[in-house]
């Protein structure tokens, strides 16, 4: 790795976001971030949007900068998103990240991330910042052209993406490039799951259809059950470490889905940073 890929790698790492879950002891854990850490806010349809928009108000009275998930299937219309919209700027909030959300049944018309936007543009309610999730690899139930299609739609709403978790860096950075071929210009974060156990690791990868990424591992380490013990999300940083300079790549940094492995992923980011920063030019 070379001095400035270096650099910029421990940059993004200690001005890393963290992603996490609005579940019990997640605030505690969160105070060990320093103020004005970004912090996004997951949604789920057992917790609701209330989870998300009340961890949020904490959190951003903690001195977080907050970026609350919106589920498109969990709002019910224009003036549903509207009152959403209206909650987040009087919270203080100024960015929110739109997806299309896990429910089985849609609430109401939103069905997807890509028709939540447009109802943002519709009624004229758009925060500051807006982020959408991208692809790196196909998705186990979603068709490749679908991912691609509401990327590139999607992406002509919103300010940046964050990239699903995808363990192959290969993969990311051939995803990256492509979509620059498309002309998908908006600053990319790399995601990737913090310090995390194993075995939660591999419930989580398989539930959310990370096939390609679990057989790129397969292939690296062997059998499945082992293979995440010797994941690290440091191997991706370091195998992307040359795109991370490139600015026709425009990554903008990274973003650790911590599954309220808060401490964990901080002190393994922080750590990871002072080894960078020992490494001889």
């Amino acid at each position: 790795m070379n001095t400035n890929a270096r650099q910029q790698l421990q940059h993004y790492l200690r001005n890393a976001r963290y992603e996490v879950l609005p579940l019990r002891g997640a605030l505690e854990q969160a105070q060990g971030l320093p103020p004005g850490t970004t912090v996004t806010v997951t949604s789920s349809p057992s917790k609701g949007t209330e989870a998300t928009l009340d961890l949020a108000a904490r959190l951003r009275g903690s001195g977080m900068h907050v970026v609350p998930h919106l589920a498109a299937r969990l709002v019910r219309d224009n003036a549903h998103l509207d009152e959403l919209l209206a909650r987040i700027e009087a919270l203080g909030l100024t960015e929110v990240f739109v997806i299309a959300g896990d429910a089985d049944d849609p609430a109401g018309r939103f069905t997807d991330a890509l028709s939540l936007l447009r109802g943002m543009e519709e009624i004229g309610n758009r925060p500051h910042r807006v982020g959408i999730t991208g692809y790196p690899e196909p998705h186990s139930f979603i068709s490749d052209q679908m991912t691609i299609q509401a990327t590139d739609e999607k992406a002509r709403y919103a300010d940046y993406i964050v990239s699903q978790i995808c363990y192959d860096p290969n993969t990311i950075a051939s995803w990256v490039k492509t979509m620059r071929a498309r002309g998908v210009t908006l600053p990319v974060y790399i995601g990737a799951p913090g310090s995390i156990d194993p075995s939660k690791l591999l419930r989580i990868s398989m539930k959310i259809g990370l096939g390609q990424s679990m057989r790129f591992l397969r292939k690296q380490h062997g059998v499945v059950g082992k293979l995440l013990t010797r994941y690290t999300p440091e191997n991706v940083f370091d195998e992307l470490s040359p795109y991370l300079v490139d600015p026709d790549y425009n990554i903008a940094g990274c973003h650790l889905f911590t599954f309220n492995e808060i401490t964990k992923t901080r002190q393994w980011a922080m750590e990871t940073a002072d080894r960078l920063q020992e490494v001889p030019a």
